[in-house]
């Protein structure tokens, strides 16, 4: 189904409202509220099989937003996205108290209908196949216990994005271990090839899908399959939601560079050029992480990119917080139920010396973003005031 305003976006098809709808109506029958689909590529055929199974619907923020005018049909629903999550480092680099309470500092300003992170380590036992060989220079791997998935559930986290450099650092084992341990805690997870997860935000569809320059993840460097990925993902929810991880990474790579960015020789995407293809897909929300810092944001076609959120957490000192590297933020916005934004915020973060996300009352990094989005564009860039207020630059 098709929404007034969206028309000018090629690609935009949302989905076909008898099919899906009555496919969503019948789980809801069930008790269940969200359902996530997975396409699995025939090699033979080169076909795509979507298959759908039946998940939780996400808890959401324990506070109504007020401009919901019903429950069955609210004005907007609101999300929150986060950069970069590594809760420690296991056996050896792991956080007091067994990572108990390692989230509370900023458990509020998670809050929403949706609340989804991008999870930079696998929860997993040691596989025996770690990436980093016993003479690795330069090389990091990191995992967490499978517990620590209940960490992410106490803040409130319900999808979790392992398109990223460090999601296969366990191999495929893992990766698999990972996905498990967030579904024994209820959680989401999206970023493999092929997948497109849909929940049930308040009565409004969610599609979000992961992307990253690894093949373990839905593509970032090729942009015609990304783009097939994206179109489908339109057919089969209201709002289309991208998490990325991509762009070089440093505390020199703040601001968004025209072209492709690499990265120790690796390609790491052309953010914009991505971005906006995407939205041409028919995408609503570009959440980007990657960088390990802070970048600017901007507006496309009304649609808001984020380049990315920077770095959230580093348990255990795996993740610098010198200067704008330890600079994060909890990345808050509300859309129309046809994705259309509505309002937005940046609550600024920082790590502790611990690496542990804390809130930042000086708002370094609402003020960093609203620098940085004027800089790098200067006529679609988004404007942030000094508490992270985001809104869209003037039309003309």
């Amino acid at each position: 189904m098709s929404h007034p305003g969206l028309h000018e976006r090629s690609g935009r098809t949302r989905r076909p409202i008898l099919a899906v709808v009555a496919v969503v109506a019948v789980l809801l029958g069930a008790g269940l509220g969200a359902v996530a689909f997975v396409a699995n590529r025939d090699s033979g055929s080169g076909s795509t099989l979507w298959q759908g199974s039946a998940v939780h619907e996400p808890s959401g923020s324990t506070e109504p937003s007020p401009s919901q005018s019903t429950e069955a049909s609210p004005a907007t629903i609101s999300m929150s996205a986060t950069g970069d999550i590594i809760m420690g480092n296991a056996p050896s680099r792991l956080p007091a108290n067994g990572g108990k309470g390692f989230f509370n500092s900023v458990k509020s300003a998670l809050a929403a209908d949706l609340v989804m992170g991008n999870l930079e380590e696998p929860l997993t036992d040691d596989t025996g196949a770690g990436k980093c060989g016993a003479n690795s220079t330069r090389c990091f791997q990191f995992r967490a216990p499978p517990s620590y998935a209940a960490h992410l559930k106490d803040a409130g986290f319900e999808l979790l994005n392992q398109a990223n450099n460090h999601g296969n650092d366990y191999g495929p084992a893992g990766y698999r271990n990972t996905q498990k341990a967030l579904k024994a805690q209820g959680l989401r997870h999206t970023g493999a090839p092929d997948e497109i997860t849909v929940v049930d935000v308040e009565g409004v569809s969610v599609a979000v899908a992961g992307f990253s320059s690894y093949p373990w993840s839905n593509s970032l460097t090729d942009i015609d399959e990304a783009t097939e990925v994206i179109k489908k993902a339109a057919t089969m929810a209201d709002v289309v939601v991208v998490q990325v991880h991509m762009g070089a990474e440093g505390a020199d790579q703040t601001h968004v560079k025209p072209g492709t960015e690499l990265y120790l020789g690796e390609n790491r995407g052309d953010p914009v050029k991505f971005s906006h293809a995407m939205i041409d897909a028919g995408a609503d929300l570009i959440v980007g992480h990657g960088p390990h810092v802070l970048r600017g944001m901007e507006f496309y076609k009304d649609r808001l990119i984020a380049y990315s959120l920077g770095n959230f957490a580093g348990g255990g000192k795996t993740l610098s917080s010198n200067g704008v590297l330890g600079l994060g933020g909890v990345l808050k916005v509300s859309v129309k139920p046809d994705g259309t934004f509505a309002s937005g915020q940046l609550i600024s973060t920082a790590m502790n010396s611990a690496g542990l996300p804390t809130i930042d009352n000086a708002h370094r990094g609402a003020k960093q973003v609203g620098q940085l989005s004027k800089a790098d564009f200067p006529t679609t860039g988004a404007k942030l005031d000094g508490k992270g207020k985001i809104t869209a630059p003037a039309a003309g």
